[in-house]
């Protein structure tokens, strides 16, 4: 019999061409890579598929705590997100992540995968007691 108060959730390294998931739960507090996607509706398919009970997100911020250039595209993501589903979002500073994945060893990475860990470190920093929800402006 599953625990019905493990909670499961979904990391999410938003990019303009690709998404990178990552899953993890409230149990284990361990984030995995999941998979790449290409846009909202199958980042939408995935919480339903996995029921996921808790998304969180990184913001896409630059070193200074602005964001970067993809700002308006992520803000109107994050918006349409929240429309569409009926479970928390949080928001996490990501900066670096990407440069962190990069950093991992191995040395058959790809852009995908990069995408994927990108997304497991922001779900792990989350589960880790990182600070979340800050506003979106």
């Amino acid at each position: 019999m599953e625990d019905s108060s493990i909670k499961t959730y979904l990391g999410i390294d938003w990019g303009g061409k690709r998404i990178g998931l990552a899953i993890g739960d409230s149990s284990t507090k361990i984030a995995s890579p999941y998979k790449t996607v290409g846009d909202i509706n199958d980042v939408l398919s995935e919480i339903e598929y996995e029921e996921i009970d808790v998304v969180v997100i990184g913001k896409p911020l630059k070193m200074a705590d602005v964001y970067s250039d993809l700002d308006k595209d992520y803000i109107a993501f994050v918006r349409e997100l929240e429309e569409r589903v009926d479970v928390p979002i949080k928001k996490i500073d990501e900066r670096l992540s990407s440069k962190h994945a990069d950093s991992l060893p191995g040395d058959k990475k790809t852009k995908a995968n990069r995408d994927e860990i990108a997304a497991m470190l922001i779900l792990q920093d989350f589960f880790d007691g990182a600070e979340t929800d800050e506003p979106l402006f």
